[in-house]
C-alpha cells in the first residue's frame, strides 16, 4: 500500500460526485486553496489502485504521499493541521472539543438518514426526510445567534452542514417558515467562493 501511495507527488482525493460527505472534504480543500488532484468516481466499481489503498472499499480516500486516510472527519482535521491557514478549528482545547462534538451530532442526527433518502423503500425515505426536517427545525433558532453555526468564525462544522443544505430540495425536504433562518444561513455559505469551487458538475446541476 505504501509503495503505491509513494508514487504520487501531488495530493489525491477520490470522491464521488453525489455524496455530501465527500463534498464536505472538497469544501475544506477549496477553503485552503490546496493543490489536489480530485478524481471523481461514478458507480460502485472502484479503480484497482483505490481498492488496494482503502481496506473498506469506500470511495472517499485522501492520499498525501505515504499517508492514506478514508474517514471524512480525520481527513478534514488533517487538512486543517497540515495547512493551517485559514484555520477551520479553534485553537483552545475546549472549543476544539465542542467543534468535534457538533460535527459528531451533525453526522449522527442528520447524515445517518441520507442513505435512506435514495433507498427503494419509500416509507424509509419518507421517514428519513421527516427526521432531517424535524431535526433542522428544532435547531433553527441556533442559526440566528452567530454568523456561523454556533461560532463567530467559519469552521469545519459549516463545511459539514453546507453540503446537506445544498441538497435539501433535491432530497424533497422543505423546511417550514419557522426555519427560514436556516435558509438565510445556507445562502451565506453558498455565496462563499470556496463553496462554489467545491461543486461537482452533478452538484451544480441539482440547483439549476
Amino acid at each position: 500500500m505504501v509503495s503505491i501511495a509513494n508514487k504520487r507527488s501531488v495530493m489525491v482525493l477520490y470522491s464521488d460526485t453525489v455524496n455530501p460527505v465527500g463534498h464536505s472534504v472538497r469544501i475544506v480543500l477549496a477553503e485552503k486553496d490546496i493543490n489536489v488532484d480530485i478524481r471523481y468516481i461514478q458507480g460502485n466499481e472502484l479503480p484497482e489502485d483505490l481498492a488496494e489503498l482503502n481496506p473498506y472499499n469506500t470511495v472517499l480516500t485522501l492520499i498525501d504521499r505515504d499517508l492514506v486516510l478514508y474517514d471524512e472527519q480525520i481527513i478534514m482535521e488533517y487538512l486543517d493541521e497540515r495547512f493551517p491557514h485559514p484555520p477551520l478549528l479553534p485553537v483552545d482545547p475546549v472549543s476544539r472539543a465542542n467543534n468535534r462534538q457538533l460535527r459528531f451530532r451533525v453526522m449522527r442526527d442528520l447524515y445517518r438518514q441520507v442513505e435512506q433518502l435514495t433507498a427503494e423503500d419509500e416509507i424509509a425515505a419518507a421517514n428519513a426526510r421527516k427526521e432531517i426536517r424535524d431535526n433542522l427545525t428544532a435547531i433553527a433558532p441556533i442559526f440566528s445567534q452567530k454568523p456561523f453555526f454556533m461560532s463567530d468564525e467559519y469552521s469545519l462544522v459549516d463545511c459539514c452542514l453546507a453540503p446537506l443544505l445544498w441538497r435539501l430540495d433535491h432530497y424533497g425536504i422543505k423546511l417550514p417558515l419557522s426555519a427560514k433562518v436556516i435558509n438565510e444561513y445556507a445562502r451565506r455559505m453558498f455565496d462563499r467562493d470556496a463553496f462554489k469551487l467545491s461543486l461537482s458538475l452533478w452538484e451544480k446541476e441539482i440547483r439549476l
